[in-house]
């Protein structure tokens, strides 16, 4: 049977108050509505749909080609919004979830269930419910004397004995395909809030002596729906927390959960550990038995094994194994580092490869820069690679020594072997296995310094008080 996927993306979100469309809000780094597409996919459903209306462009532009789309002109109801898709599903047979793009905490086990419950029971559709201690905002299911589904009933439509029911509806259906479209043209926007509901669909299936299942969430984060900044940040919570129950059971160890940030696309190999104050964010890749922090904020970045960065700043940057960051370095878009590679504390690498075995221990600047394998760099060296115009790139090329307090004036290369005495501002290559001095030589005055000490101690004298 086909599965099929139709995400409301539409809404504006006034309740934000936010110049960002509603369903591009990240949580744990990843907008809402790539939360839900992801579950839907993971679900295995074929062909998905996402409505879009407000900031569709923007909306589209990062879902990019994973979906297709329907524009919702004028936001006229949930219904409303599903019979836009009908030029594209209407025809097809088979399963069709439908989930609201801001409900992020949704997760593809669940949709999943949702879907084989409605194909065993030959439903025509099934209701993903939860049971809330404070329903109040919610549609409530309200079901039969047999327990099953009798309507959905909209919080502002309730009856007093409807308001105390504590089942909702979580906004995630499962619909037979062709049922569903054909139930939408009997869909009124006689309510409350003059809109076409997509829940009447459930009552005019039970008219017609349709099955309606219900099928419950054993989670309850997954029925928030994101509306404002505080529902906002508890999706971010429940994300939070469960990102790293699924980290921990996978073998990572995190010392402190509540003070650790793990992005929802962070991938971390077992046996590695993270200190608290870790950042992990966007595409970031961690291998096995790393020590990652304490507070180590890392972005895009590829970590191989065995690594350990502390104190410091990643941003698309790779780092080889058994190597090591830290503490206070960063390490800017760019930046490859080899196995053992040792970058030390307040180094900063931009745009350069750094091969096996070689040290940046401290107080240095490595920009637009190609350095071989064990190479020495010393404390306070710098690639003077920009020229207020143009930058360009220095070589230093295997075995070469780099002493303290070195400028290196690009374009320039060190060779192999290569030794750049301390204090030199170098401004041509160095040959293999030359001795490179470029500073004025030094010139000793015999007293002097008592002589100058002397000047300074009469000109107090002689200074007129105040």
């Amino acid at each position: 049977m086909k599965r099929m996927a139709i995400v409301l993306a539409a809404g504006q979100g006034k309740r934000m108050k936010s110049k960002l469309y509603k369903v591009l809000h990240p949580v744990c780094g990843k907008p809402m509505v790539g939360h839900v597409l992801d579950a839907a996919l993971r679900a295995g459903v074929e062909r998905s749909v996402v409505v879009v209306g407000h900031g569709a462009e923007a909306v589209q532009s990062f879902l990019g080609s994973r979906a297709e789309y329907v524009l919702q002109a004028e936001q006229l109801g949930t219904g409303h919004a599903v019979k836009q898709v009908k030029s594209l599903l209407g025809s097809e047979s088979g399963s069709t979830i439908v989930v609201c793009g801001d409900t992020p905490l949704v997760t593809s086990e669940t949709l999943e269930g949702l879907m084989k419950l409605h194909e065993s029971r030959g439903a025509a559709a099934t209701v993903l419910t939860a049971e809330l201690d404070n329903p109040k905002g919610y549609g409530r299911v309200i079901r039969g004397e047999d327990g099953s589904v009798q309507r959905i009933v909209e919080q502002k439509d309730c009856t007093e004995q409807e308001d105390a029911v504590n089942e909702i509806n979580t906004g995630t259906y499962c619909f037979d395909n062709a049922k569903l479209f054909a139930a939408l043209e009997k869909v009124t926007n006689q309510n409350a809030q003059g809109e076409y509901y997509l829940t009447d669909v459930v009552g005019i299936f039970r008219n017609d002596g349709e099955v309606v299942e219900a099928y419950m969430s054993d989670d309850i984060a997954e029925s928030i729906g994101v509306n404002d900044r505080l529902a906002l940040s508890q999706a971010e919570a429940f994300m939070r927390e469960r990102l790293a129950v699924r980290h921990m059971l996978n073998g990572v160890t995190i010392i402190d959960p509540a003070s650790t940030y793990i992005g929802a696309d962070v991938t971390i190999g077992s046996d590695t550990v993270l200190y608290p104050g870790t950042i992990l964010k966007g595409m970031t890749t961690i291998g096995e038995a790393c020590h990652i922090g304490p507070q180590a904020d890392i972005e895009d970045s590829i970590i191989q094994d065995g690594v350990t960065i502390k104190h410091s700043v990643l941003s698309q940057a790779e780092v080889g194994s058994e190597a090591t960051v830290g503490p206070f370095a960063y390490l800017r878009p760019g930046t490859k580092l080899g196995r053992n590679v040792k970058i030390g504390d307040f180094v900063e690498v931009k745009n350069a490869t750094i091969d096996e075995g070689s040290k940046v221990s401290h107080l240095s600047y490595i920009g637009d820069a190609k350095v071989g394998k064990n190479v020495n760099v010393g404390c306070g060296a710098i690639t003077v690679n920009y020229d207020g115009y143009n930058k360009a790139v220095t070589t230093i090329e295997d075995d070469a020594f780099v002493g303290s307090n070195v400028n290196l004036i690009a374009p320039v290369t060190v060779g192999k072997g290569a030794y750049v005495v301390a204090g030199s501002t170098v401004t041509h290559s160095v040959p293999d296995n030359d001795l490179a001095i470029a500073r004025p030589r030094q010139e000793n005055k015999p007293g002097y310094a008592e002589k100058i000490r002397g000047r300074a101690k009469a000109k107090k004298q002689n200074a007129k008080p105040e």
